[in-house]
């Protein structure tokens, strides 16, 4: 690590805080990933490197925690991630009628970034909402029986 630091003194801070609710360092690793990544929108490989160091973990440790929890974003994402649940439930009541929908409404498709930066669509394994099948989280805000109409609302600029 060099002597200056990546991170903004805020994220140390935070860090530091995190840290000392937890028995050992590492215990804050997804917490500490979470507090980067709110500003940064995503953890680019030096500053996982970074925060390894900071948390007494090596460099392949943490990122074997920031790959295996899908909320945490290696590459680069637009400023609101359009995560749409594509459980067998979400599946059978139209998920796939959703993104093509959304795909319309953003010219994108699973896992791509519009132009501008500012949505991205991933799809996610369950979001527990299967109740209110399709689902997806659009930022943190969790909609349930997504629908074209549904779409119009919460992507007004984007009708298709």
């Amino acid at each position: 690590m060099t002597a200056k630091s990546i991170l903004t003194a805020a994220e140390l801070d935070g860090i530091a805080a995190l840290i000392s609710h937890y028995p050992t360092a590492r215990a804050a690793c997804i917490d500490s990933l979470k507090l980067v990544q709110e500003k940064r929108r995503y953890i680019a490989d030096d500053v996982l490197a970074e925060i390894a160091h900071l948390l007494g973990m090596s460099v392949a440790e943490l990122d074997e925690v920031a790959t295996f929890y899908n909320l945490i974003y290696r590459q680069p994402v637009g400023e609101t991630v359009i995560l749409l649940c594509d459980s067998v439930t979400c599946w059978m009541m139209g998920r796939n009628q959703v993104a093509a929908d959304i795909s319309k409404r953003l010219a994108i498709k699973d896992g791509e970034t519009t132009a501008d930066g500012k949505y991205t669509m991933l799809p996610i394994v369950c979001l527990g909402h299967c109740d209110h099948a399709p689902a997806m989280l659009m930022g943190k805000t969790l909609v349930g029986n997504v629908d074209a109409a549904q779409l119009d609302r919460l992507l007004p600029e984007a009708r298709a």
